[in-house]
């Protein structure tokens, strides 16, 4: 009965392993058992130097996981994989995921790609400098960060008062 399974990697070398074992499902003639091998990632933007850029981030950085109808062939396939450090799982044997985990960590990565997700790299009290927009060059500070809808609150400096602005992600930019 096929199963999804966790396999422990070296952190950075999950594509690595992805295609090595791969390779050796075809080369040890074990197609039948295994089904996908995936390395769950996600889509995130981020915004450097007032640009939006998408990149790809590993969601468990270290692990890969594989859909395998899991025998003693198949457990050997995988221990035997050049980066692969174990299964999790209590002791010797590995455990299986539950459908719900299973469910929940392949389409984390699925949904996330239709809707990439900002990286939230503000926080309340930073000093900003407004990039874009009326009151471009003006500083302000944050008081209210909106990671859903990709916002700000910024108290801004106009006429020596400080008057609440609300302003995206991408039309501010930190100050160091």
């Amino acid at each position: 009965m096929f199963h999804w399974y966790v396999i422990n990697t070296y952190s950075g070398h999950e594509n690595k392993v992805k295609t090595n074992l791969e390779h050796r499902i075809i080369s040890m003639n074990q197609q039948a058992r295994f089904r996908r091998v995936v390395v769950p990632t996600e889509q995130i933007i981020e915004t450097k130097d007032g640009q939006k850029v998408q990149i790809e981030r590993r969601v468990l950085p270290g692990y890969v996981l594989v859909n395998v109808d899991l025998n003693d062939e198949a457990w050997s396939v995988v221990k035997n994989t050049p980066g692969v450090t174990g299964f999790v799982g209590a002791g010797s044997k590995p455990v299986p995921l539950s459908k719900a985990e299973s469910d929940k960590i392949l389409h984390q990565g699925q949904s996330s790609a239709a809707a990439p997700r900002a990286q939230v790299q503000f926080s309340i009290g930073e000093s900003v400098k407004v990039t874009s927009g009326p009151l471009s060059d003006f500083d302000g500070e944050i008081v209210e960060v909106n990671p859903e809808q990709q916002k700000l609150k910024v108290l801004v400096d106009i006429f020596e008062r400080q008057v609440p602005v609300e302003l995206s992600f991408d039309q501010v930019k930190k100050i160091d």
